[in-house]
């Protein structure tokens, strides 16, 4: 399977993550969240207009890629000063290591002025608590096998496939229990003598092409978001 896009990281699907800071009486609301496309990052910035229509500033970021070679990046200021917002949030993003993946911060004024360097501290620290917060999913093209077995034996030989680092990403239950299989490419041959061995030759896989799966991943990821108020 040539040309195989190589596994990234993406926010887990759901709602988004958010994450607040108060900084001289000025709020500064992070919403973290999936997007495959620059219409769903859009959408998560018309959902925060929409939360929060009074507020003073809607800046974003976001990066999306959907297995293209050159993903996507956008970023927006929404009003502050020229660098001071959007593209700060951006680098936060991209430290991050996900794709598929967008951050809007809405700022209530709070009367004091913070100068552009507290302006990046603080949209970077908005957009970084939220980003450390977000449930993860490794996403990375896998050869796909269909297997069918009987109820009586399933579960029996789904244990034995996953012992074998082989991933079950669907179950459909008919007449018989089908199985989707999930591993790495150049690994079939490996897969139909597992499926052999655990069926003892009553099963066979077969080979269902291939496609963009999504595996959860834990990431021990540390950002600082300790904002020095008086920058």
């Amino acid at each position: 399977m040539p040309n195989i896009p190589p596994p990234y990281d993406r926010p887990a699907a759901g709602p988004p993550v958010t994450y607040e800071l108060e900084i001289k009486r000025s709020r500064f609301i992070a919403w973290v969240a999936r997007a495959e496309d620059e219409a769903q990052a859009r959408e998560l910035v018309d959902a925060a207009r929409a939360a929060f229509p009074d507020a003073r500033h809607h800046c974003s970021a976001f990066i999306v890629d959907g297995g293209a070679t050159h993903p996507i990046e956008r970023s927006s200021d929404d009003g502050e000063p020229s660098g001071t917002a959007g593209t700060p949030m951006l680098d936060v993003l991209r430290g991050s290591g996900m794709r598929d993946v967008a951050a809007v911060v809405t700022r209530y004024f709070g009367g004091i002025k913070l100068g552009a360097g507290g302006l990046v501290h603080a949209y970077s620290n908005a957009a970084a608590g939220a980003t450390e917060l977000v449930p993860r999913v490794r996403r990375r093209v896998r050869e796909l096998s269909t297997v069918s077995l009987p109820h009586a034996e399933a579960g029996r030989v789904e244990s034995e496939l996953r012992r074998a680092g082989i991933d079950v990403v669907a179950i459909d239950y008919a007449a018989a229990a089908r199985y989707t299989l999930a591993f790495d490419p150049g690994e079939a041959a490996r897969v139909d003598a597992v499926v052999a061995a655990a069926t003892h030759g009553a099963a066979q896989a077969r080979s269902a092409g291939h496609d963009w799966v999504e595996v959860g991943v834990e990431v021990d990821v540390e950002v600082d978001v300790e904002v020095d108020g008086d920058r």
